[in-house]
């Protein structure tokens, strides 16, 4: 083994999860987040030898999960477009089966998924960057200097993007349990 496969075998064992942990924040399905983990692992492989050490590895490599996460719902969203088309000409639309959590009783599990589902599409609907940003600060625990540098962006734009991340998800959730 090359030193250059031993310090990528490290890297991606150092990692993993945390690439793993981040996709999923955005794609909410596992089996898609580990996906995208591998092509984020492959583009790492690939770039190692042109990563400049202007920031942290961990920030590199976050950086790169972030962007091959976005890139993955937009293909998700063309996808969806092609769908409803075909639907409307009549054409099958596959679906996707998504297990329940497992709980104490069913009525349980179907208010979790509900609530689940009605976050992740009230997230879906943020813009990428004040997706992003709420991702980063609120679920990883990420320091508004930390996310400007993995955004490439300042602290205030962050601090703007976070704060506009919650108030627009707090306005579609209020009028989500308002009609509910």
């Amino acid at each position: 083994m090359t030193p250059q496969d031993e310090q990528f075998k490290r890297i991606v064992a150092e990692h993993q999860d945390m690439v793993v942990g981040t996709c999923y924040r955005f794609v909410f399905n596992r089996e898609d987040a580990e996906d995208i983990a591998q092509e984020v692992f492959v583009e790492v492989y690939r770039s190692l030898d042109r990563f400049r050490e202007e920031s942290k590895l961990s920030t590199w490599i976050y950086r790169i999960a972030v962007t091959k996460s976005l890139d993955h719902l937009r293909r998700l969203k063309r996808k969806k477009r092609f769908s409803s088309l075909k639907r409307m000409i009549g054409a099958e639309d596959p679906t996707v089966n998504i297990a329940a959590p497992a709980k104490e009783t069913p009525e349980e599990a179907l208010e979790d998924t509900e609530r689940v589902q009605v976050l992740q599409e009230a997230l879906q609907s943020l813009p990428d960057s004040q997706k992003t940003a709420f991702l980063l600060s609120k679920q990883d625990g990420y320091s508004n200097q930390e996310i400007a540098e993995i955004m490439q962006t300042s602290v205030s734009a962050v601090e703007s993007l976070v704060h506009r991340a919650k108030k627009k998800l707090q306005e579609l959730l209020e009028e989500y349990y308002r009609r509910h």
